[in-house]
């Protein structure tokens, strides 16, 4: 299977090297797309997201992952290429809001989070923009933790959340499958847990594959 994944706001593709390194082992294609959010719009970064889906869906069968911020630009992606052909068989979010995150919301206008976060940062403290980008209508699993720290445990009160995100802020009717695993959400690419969803659900999509053909 090919996979594509994209990381987190202030992250890289680093970030994922233990799960990148489980799949190719269990002999998947592995490539990501890097970015920087302090000095990329948004869409700038969509642009190469499509880019890349377009090369994928020219080789055949793919699935992909998003950490964060990267579910959100794969999202957006899909969305802009309406026609793409085939489709992914199957889209990971890690960790990755749907709604405003109450974080992003309390610092937009901190300079430091603006000159951390760019234009990427904005779209992630607003719900306009945020809700204008739609759920694709494939099969899809939210993959959110619940592992908080203290430094913010104060902004979650009793919502669930994995120090960043609250399981509430990843919601959506069109997500189907919810896995909340204890993992808080700057290891959630790098889980062996998360892995080990993945890497199950990718072999149920092969032998349905394997079955239809």
């Amino acid at each position: 299977m090919q996979v594509l994944f994209v990381h987190g706001m202030g992250r890289t593709p680093i970030s994922a090297i233990p799960m990148l390194w489980r799949l190719r082992r269990h002999g998947h294609s592995v490539d990501v797309v890097a970015y920087l959010a302090a000095t990329e719009d948004f869409q700038v970064i969509v642009d190469r997201v499509k880019s890349k889906l377009l090369e994928l869906a020219g080789k055949g069968h793919y699935v992909l992952i998003g950490h964060s911020l990267g579910g959100i630009l794969l999202r957006a992606a899909l969305q802009q290429l309406k026609d793409l052909s085939p489709q992914p068989e199957h889209l990971f979010l890690l960790g990755s809001p749907v709604s405003a995150p109450r974080l992003a919301t309390k610092s937009q206008r901190e300079l430091g989070f603006q000159w951390f976060s760019g234009d990427c940062g904005q779209l992630l403290s607003s719900n306009a923009r945020l809700s204008a980008i739609s759920m694709p209508d494939i099969d899809i699993t939210s993959i959110v933790g619940t592992r908080s720290f203290r430094l913010t445990k104060k902004y979650f009160l009793s919502d669930e959340n994995d120090g960043v995100v609250s399981v509430s802020e990843c919601a959506h009717d069109g997500i189907g499958d919810v896995i909340k695993l204890p993992v808080i959400h700057t290891f959630l690419p790098s889980s062996l847990k998360v892995s080990a969803v993945i890497l199950d659900k990718i072999t149920k999509l092969q032998i349905i594959t394997a079955q239809v053909l």
